[in-house]
């Protein structure tokens, strides 16, 4: 079983107990210039206003908004539908199925009245100390400071081979396998798209802490505990319509939103959670 099965079946068993609102609409930022390193989000709104969202690398497919609401049947169409194709399907589908999933999820928490506590740090309350080995997957740049400030050594795994090298603090690599011995590791969201979350978990599979955060990570986070994450952040929307429309505008959400943490330790559980209902 994989995560996205897992979690949809969840989604299946909250549909036994509530009604599923129905699509909305799905909402894209500008798309600009056709480049493959443009990386943004979409959002999937749904009828009683819940947002769920989705990283998504700009392709010509995506660029065109109406062209895929049209033919993917946005408007209107059955949420818990929608989600299945994030276990089901690939590329455009998978990933809006994806933020239906977690428009589904933020649903659910209001529903039963669940509110993460506010993220403390931008690290995923990773706490590095002098000696250790740190994994970071992905090369984000605003993090390198935060991780290695106390001393820590910064292992980050990379796709772009020109990235690769040692610098001060911090070594880039192309291999998973150097993350073995990386006691702490922190990742976003975007592993539970590309398919590598199995094979990277896998690899960090020395470390007592496992984070992983981004808008994207706004899902249920019980199959992820399950194969040893220990906690997960993601964006929490305060005020929809002024976030939608900052999104579509390609401009800053930060106002209408707060990042959350949901700790494995302190987590009640789907099932706790659910019988809320």
């Amino acid at each position: 079983m994989s995560f996205a099965t897992d979690y949809i079946e969840q989604l299946e068993a909250i549909a036994t107990r509530m009604a599923m609102p129905r699509v909305r609409a799905l909402h894209l930022p500008p798309a600009g210039e056709l480049n493959d390193d443009i990386g943004e989000f979409c959002a999937i709104e749904l009828a009683d206003g819940s947002i769920g969202l989705s990283y998504v690398l700009f392709d010509r497919e995506l660029r065109q908004e109406s062209t895929v609401a049209d033919r993917l049947g946005i408007e209107g169409m059955d949420s818990l539908q929608l989600a299945r194709a994030y276990a089901s399907e690939k590329g455009l589908r998978k990933t809006v199925g994806f933020a239906a999933a977690n428009a589904l999820t933020r649903c659910f928490f209001d529903r039963v009245d669940y509110v993460p506590e506010p993220s403390r740090d931008s690290i995923g309350g990773l706490d590095p100390v002098a000696g250790e080995r740190v994994g970071m997957i992905g090369f984000f740049k605003p993090l390198l400071q935060a991780l290695t400030a106390r001393g820590s050594r910064l292992t980050i795994l990379e796709l772009k081979a020109e990235l690769a090298g040692d610098s001060e603090g911090y070594r880039v690599t192309l291999n998973p396998q150097d993350l073995a011995d990386c006691t702490q590791a922190l990742s976003t969201g975007t592993i539970l798209l590309n398919d590598t979350l199995d094979a990277i978990l896998g690899a960090c599979r020395s470390a007592r802490r496992m984070s992983l955060i981004g808008p994207s990570a706004g899902c249920l986070p019980d199959g992820l505990f399950q194969r040893g994450v220990t906690s997960v952040g993601g964006a929490w929307v305060m005020d929809a319509p002024a976030y939608i429309d900052a999104l579509r505008r390609g401009e800053s959400r930060s106002a209408f939103s707060r990042k959350f943490a949901i700790a494995r330790d302190s987590y009640p559980g789907f099932a706790e959670l659910l019988a809320r209902l």
